[in-house]
């Protein structure tokens, strides 16, 4: 049956666009920010085809830009923002100065008032939340200091805007009147109604909001949670432009930051997340439908001065202030080109700067043609600065290559030119390499049995403290060739590497083995990779520190038979296995473990027998 339904209508041929052109964006690993702006363009007045209800898609973008606000604000992160206080702060106010006056200038070129400048300015100033976040998503880059700052960087010109949207309905009542005393009226008046808001929300709201969630969190309906955080949302934005004058943007943002403090932000904020995505998909297709894009062509030097502005502009006033805060080049490009575009805020600022007859349609048109050309851009030039990085990544492996062959070099030169080390007199002797907590517990345990003991150490104080006790010491490198013949491991009784780098342990024993292929040798590791590493470098025993400190507390357990020293983490796990089975039959009955062995039950077969431990 025919209706006609133009709400529908716009909603669904809306959404569909934007489905396909944001695919497509994406495709060409663009920001679909762009396909949903060009969805708006076609069903826009300007373009021939389908036109969608105008008032409709205005009155939907407004619950998207409530949606985007209330998100803004479960996302504000006071923390992150004190981190970086000492840069983002003093560094957005005096970007958004910058890229104002900027914008004013080329508002001045224009005839435009002065009221028209300031705020075609504003709305140059402020970069998108969506395309910056993603641009740092790809790269990884969000829990990097430049992510911070760039976050923080953003918190702040967020907050810049929310200022502005409260100020602005004040600021044209007071252009529209001469009277002085009016004026201040009106702006008292508006400035009294926010701080009502805002100190009802911070006083009641903190308390009462996160109240309702808990208690419908315990109903255990998430449809009843998800209806209770869009109820918050949609009626504190509401609330705040019928009772006090503010905007609806302001009554989402605190709605939404007096919700972030809840232990429940994070599920409210996923639950509301689709319908949040939805609206604000709505929202830039309305941006969208006020776009005429034939003011590319007619006014090609305002669109240009506005693409400058925001990528050139913006971006070097940003340099520039991280540049003078001390922070390397990385960081300061790295926010110079997340900065480079304009969004969400700038679409409401031009919306209600025209609704207010503060900025000309004109400035609003410009405003869209920046942002569709620089949110266009802004993946090109990571894409350029990621190039730069992978540049100079490349340039200081080759200076660490070089510098590294004349190191070797230089150390070839001095060991040929260094005296022999002289070989040690002892002999049956055991060799430690390593005098840290394991070492010098071993070195104690060998006085103790008067054991001639070696101490191969490159600690400086180590050594002092070795010498001092009477010990041989060689200061040097276990796996130099010259330190092991003067440690003279033909004739040692043993080697103990007692050093925690496995690695720097596979070298070692290596080294020792090549000298002396019966050499027993027992290794320190920390886990079955480590002990595959040593083990194939020749190591005889391998002894893990966990499985130490369990044999320890299983031998502490009354009655319970002294462990075996094994030769291997794999060894221990089948002398477990075979504990384990021998229980079970113990359990089970001779019949059953039987079955499982052939008929043998474990008193017949032969005893597995550990390696003896040494010295036993």
């Amino acid at each position: 049956m025919p209706h006609h339904a133009p709400l529908i209508s716009t909603i669904v041929i809306g959404l569909v666009l934007a489905f396909a052109l944001g695919a497509l964006a994406h495709r060409f690993r663009l920001s679909p920010l762009i396909g949903y702006l060009l969805a708006g363009v076609m069903v826009g007045p300007f373009t021939p085809g389908y036109v969608a209800d105008q008032g409709l898609a205005n009155q939907l973008a407004e619950i998207g830009v409530i949606l985007l606000m209330f998100g803004v604000g479960l996302h504000f992160s006071l923390k992150d923002l004190l981190s970086v206080r000492a840069i983002a702060i003093p560094g957005a106010v005096v970007q958004i100065a910058s890229a104002t006056l900027l914008g004013m200038g080329l508002a001045w070129l224009q005839g435009w008032s002065i009221g028209g400048g300031i705020v075609f300015g504003l709305a140059l100033s402020v970069a998108s939340t969506v395309v910056l976040l993603r641009a740092l998503q790809e790269r990884r880059l969000v829990e990097t200091e430049r992510g911070h700052i760039a976050v923080g960087w953003l918190i702040v010109e967020d907050l810049a805007m929310v200022l502005t949207l409260v100020l602005l309905p004040a600021f044209a009542n007071a252009t529209s009147s001469t009277d002085l005393e009016s004026i201040v009226i009106s702006l008292g008046l508006t400035l009294g109604k926010v701080v009502a808001f805002v100190a009802i929300m911070l006083i009641v709201g903190r308390r009462v909001i996160p109240w309702i969630l808990h208690y419908v969190a315990h109903t255990g309906s998430r449809e009843l949670f998800r209806l209770a955080v869009l109820a918050i949302a949609l009626g504190a934005a509401f609330g705040a432009a019928e009772l006090f004058g503010a905007s609806f943007a302001l009554g989402a943002f605190f709605a939404g930051m007096v919700l972030s403090e809840s232990e429940l932000s994070h599920q409210a904020a996923s639950e509301t997340l689709p319908l949040r995505d939805a609206f604000a998909v709505l929202f830039f297709v309305s941006v969208g439908m006020l776009f005429d894009p034939i003011i590319l062509i007619n006014e090609f030097g305002p669109v240009l001065a506005t693409f400058l502005i925001i990528v050139v502009g913006k971006s070097l006033a940003a340099f520039a202030i991280v540049r003078l805060f001390g922070h390397p080049n990385s960081t300061a490009f790295t926010i110079a080109a997340s900065l480079a575009q304009i969004g969400e805020f700038s679409f409401i600022l031009a919306g209600l700067g025209v609704a207010l007859q503060i900025l000309p349609e004109e400035g609003r048109d410009l405003i869209l043609a920046g942002a569709i050309l620089s949110i266009l851009m802004n993946p090109f030039l990571f894409t350029l600065l990621d190039r730069w990085f992978a540049k100079r990544e490349t340039a200081r492996a080759e200076a660490k290559a070089v510098a590294a062959a004349v190191e070797e070099a230089e150390r070839v030169a001095a060991e040929a030119a260094r005296e022999p080390l002289p070989v040690t007199s002892l002999a049956d002797h055991v060799v430690l390499v390593g005098h840290g907590r394991v070492g010098k517990y071993i070195s104690r345990k060998m006085a103790l049995i008067g054991a001639p003991l070696l101490v191969i150490e490159t600690n400086r104080e180590q050594v002092s403290e070795l010498q001092r006790d009477g010990r041989e010491v060689i200061v040097g490198n276990a796996a130099d060739p010259d330190v092991a013949a003067a440690a003279n491991i033909p004739q040692a009784r043993c080697l103990l590497v007692a050093i925690p780098d496995a690695f720097e342990s596979g070298q070692v024993v290596e080294q020792a083995r090549r000298i002396n292929p019966e050499l027993p040798i027992i290794v320190r590791a920390h886990s079955r990779a480590e002990e595959e590493h040593v083990m194939k470098r020749g190591a005889t025993r391998i002894v893990m520190g966990e499985q130490e400190i369990a044999r320890a507390m299983f031998a502490a357990v009354p009655n319970a038979r002294r462990e075996p020293v094994l030769s291997s983490v794999d060894e221990a796990d089948d002398i477990l296995d075979d504990e384990e089975a021998e229980a079970s039959a113990n359990v089970l009955g001779p019949e059953a473990d039987a079955d499982k062995t052939g008929g043998d039950s474990p008193e017949q077969g032969p005893a597995r027998q550990p390696p003896d431990e040494p010295g036993r």
